[in-house]
């Protein structure tokens, strides 16, 4: 299935991953993370982490690479990640196509969306900030903070659609990870898979309402 645009009916929320999809932040991460990880003494490739960490839950994340660590890791570990992430985004902040098309489509809609993102409030705050989106989501934005389990679990997604009032069956979410579509699709939420970033399609073939490579083709006609 290839969708070509968001549906006007059925559709109560749409509900978006920020990294990968809101904006460009998977080719940093990654890198990041790679470096940190191998003078732990765990050495990965950026390719290796994508693979491993994808979607996943920044406590997920730091649990492994402590874990795999040639050296006792604490907290710091953590704060030192998210502080070279936010550096480097902060110097070349980018969204990804098509984002400001779909969210003008939305709004003309009058189709509410959110934010249902694996990264810290913090985090996610800054990277929405610095690309000028910020104000479109506040109060409409949910972390893996606020939840016991993380993605692949459901649990953010169902947060998300219970505060804002929406049937999870009436969510229409986007994600660019596999571990997130399957998140969603635990969720009883219909998925879109995402690969303008570095996941390849067949990663999500599994997204139950297709795959695109640009988010304005779901804004339907300029």
């Amino acid at each position: 299935m290839t969708p070509a645009v968001v549906p006007a009916r059925g559709v109560g929320l749409v509900v978006f991953d920020c990294d990968g999809v809101l904006v460009d932040t998977e080719r940093i991460g990654p890198a990041v993370v790679a470096e940190l990880a191998t003078e732990a003494g765990w050495p990965l490739t950026p390719d290796e982490v994508r693979d491993r960490f994808l979607g996943r839950p920044e406590s997920y994340l730091y649990a492994q690479v402590r874990a795999h660590a040639r050296t006792p890791l604490g907290p710091e570990w953590l704060e030192l990640y998210r502080t070279r992430v936010r550096d480097a985004f902060t110097a070349r902040p980018f969204t990804m196509p098509g984002v400001r098309e779909l969210l003008d489509a939305l709004d003309a809609r009058q189709l509410p969306y959110c934010v249902a993102s694996s990264g810290g409030h913090d985090r996610i705050e800054h990277s929405l900030t610095v690309t000028g989106l910020w104000n479109r989501f506040a109060g409409r934005v949910f972390s893996a903070d606020d939840v016991p389990h993380g993605k692949p679990a459901p649990d953010l997604f169902l947060h998300a659609a219970r505060t804002l009032a929406v049937p999870p069956a009436a969510c229409l979410v986007i994600e660019d990870s596999p571990a997130g579509v399957t998140a969603a699709l635990a969720a009883g939420m219909p998925v879109i898979g995402y690969t303008g970033g570095p996941t390849p399609r067949e990663a999500l073939a599994h997204a139950s309402h297709g795959v695109v490579d640009d988010l304005g083709v779901l804004a339907g006609p300029g």
